[in-house]
């Protein structure tokens, strides 16, 4: 187009599409508009990736959209040599934060007691005794129990012996093991699937972990179930409040990537400054792990051509194998990804959506690939396999150790978690003027003010250490934290 460029941005040369930034045109903001005449069935480009196939000739200037734009199969990525070169983020002052150093050599960024439910039926009382434990201000004499969470679910019961059982297991003993967890109480009813003896032989245990369990049909029921929670809370907030914030290194920091409600200005504003807070907790020592892997499809080149070991790239080829045969057996696609709501904010195909994502994860070598909830232990950058599904996939980072989570939102996903904090930014300033409550921090002024895209990504990051630190996140303040703990389960219920 030869028109005057300040209603639109283009991401890359070579590209066949550009974003539109202003009011006032026909095509919404965060949409995309054609630079060029396109061929129908001809590639079409942003981020220098294809992102679709166009089903109708686009003369330059047409609106970009379902339209006249689809989903198509991406060429499998090269193989890479793995000598990757480190990344080189901005440098900075700051390199350290507050935190609770546990006996194990962890250190939490938050002090909370957990209640952990074994199945769904123990849930109820769950939830019971916190609420208990909240009209009565137990905690309120105890300036170092940052909380008391529950962690409850729908399973547990009607659930087969092996993988779901299995994975079940290793994510509530992520929880229960939590670095972030100073003090355990375990529910159980009694004769469910998932027994408490087995369930605890996987928690991870540490000499300062105080641990009380609690089965239903033994101690005679709801009520009196509830009333030994609330008195197991009240002495183990005692036990637990003589822990204080120590000054750490950021070696002791695991970050937790993700997004949701993703729209056409993730993978501009957002999703790339929260890469470079990440590159930056990389290259001092700690980790940070990306998850949600049909939100990586078709821009796996971009995680694999920094493996730093074969073994590493073979691990995320496997997982994607797995996930097109899984789709391809139901007769589903990886497409049916992008939401109604990441379609209204300008992201058409799955394979655009994904580019914008992987952003988030930077341009530190990828040293690791997790499966679902297993523990984060590799220093650097990893890739964690999770569902697309945002409580889903934020479960599954902390069940393997995240002791702080960073949310990218471009539509207004409202996400928290009792456990670990978690810094919800949103990509554009509309949302953040919009839900003033529910979004901490702002990366929409990259577009509406010309803030760099290091200088906002040094603000994350140097947000993410107060957090750490225990600054509260407006998730915290308005008390999520209660229904989304939400383990990965596949297969039939019995």
């Amino acid at each position: 187009m030869n028109e005057d460029r300040d209603w639109y941005h283009v991401l890359s040369e070579g590209d066949d599409v550009a974003v539109v930034t202003l009011e006032g045109r026909e095509i919404p903001v965060g949409h995309k508009v054609a630079l060029r005449d396109i061929a129908v069935g001809a590639p079409v480009r942003k981020y220098r990736h294809v992102i679709g196939y166009a089903t109708a000739d686009i003369a330059a200037g047409e609106y970009v959209h379902t339209h006249n734009l689809v989903f198509g199969e991406h060429e499998a990525p090269a193989e890479a040599d793995h000598t990757v070169a480190p990344a080189a983020p901005p440098a900075v002052e700051r390199t350290t934060f507050r935190g609770y150093r546990r006996s194990d050599g962890r250190v939490a960024t938050r002090n909370v007691i957990a209640i952990v439910s074994t199945v769904n039926c123990s849930a109820t009382v769950c939830q019971q005794i916190v609420a208990a434990v909240e009209r009565a201000g137990i905690l309120d004499g105890f300036a170092n129990v940052d909380a008391v969470v529950p962690v409850t679910h729908g399973t547990g019961c009607g659930i087969a012996e092996g993988p779901n059982l299995e994975r079940l297991r290793r994510t509530l003993a992520g929880y229960a093991g939590h670095v972030n967890v100073g003090g355990l109480i375990t529910v159980a009813l009694g004769c469910e699937v998932n027994q408490m003896t087995e369930f605890m032989e996987m928690v991870p245990r540490r000499d300062d972990l105080p641990v009380v369990e609690l089965t239903m049909q033994t101690l005679g029921g709801t009520k009196a179930t509830v009333a030994a929670g609330v008195e197991a809370v009240r002495e183990l907030a005692a036990a637990i409040d003589a822990v204080e914030r120590v000054e750490v290194g950021l070696e002791h920091l695991v970050l937790g990537l993700n997004c949701g409600g993703s729209d056409g200005w993730s993978g501009i504003t957002a999703n790339p400054v929260l890469g470079i807070a990440s590159d930056v907790i990389v290259s001092h020592g700690g980790r940070s792990v990306l998850a949600e892997t049909p939100e990586i499809y078709g821009a796996e080149d971009l995680l694999l051509e920094r493996a730093t070991a074969p073994d590493v790239a073979d691990h995320l080829r496997q997982i994607i194998a797995r996930w097109e045969d899984d789709v391809a057996r139901t007769g589903d696609s990886l497409d049916n990804n992008p939401s109604p709501g990441n379609k209204a904010g300008g992201i058409t195909t799955i394979l655009e959506k994904s580019l914008g994502a992987v952003a988030k994860g930077g341009h530190a070598p990828m040293a690791a690939v997790y499966d679902y909830a297993e523990p984060i232990d590799t220093p650097g950058f990893g890739f964690m396999d999770t569902p697309g599904y945002d409580p889903v996939s934020v479960t599954g980072l902390i069940a393997g150790g995240a002791n702080v989570v960073c949310f990218t939102t471009g539509r207004g996903s409202a996400l928290g978690y009792g456990i670990v904090p978690v810094l919800k930014v949103s990509t554009n300033t509309a949302l953040f003027e919009r839900m003033p409550d529910d979004m901490d921090l702002n990366a929409g002024d990259v577009v509406t003010e010309g803030v760099s895209l290091q200088a906002k990504g040094l603000e994350i990051y140097g947000r993410l250490l107060d957090v750490a630190s225990g600054e509260r996140t407006k998730s915290e303040d308005l008390g999520y934290g209660s229904q989304e703990f939400v383990p990965w389960l596949q297969g039939p219920v019995f």
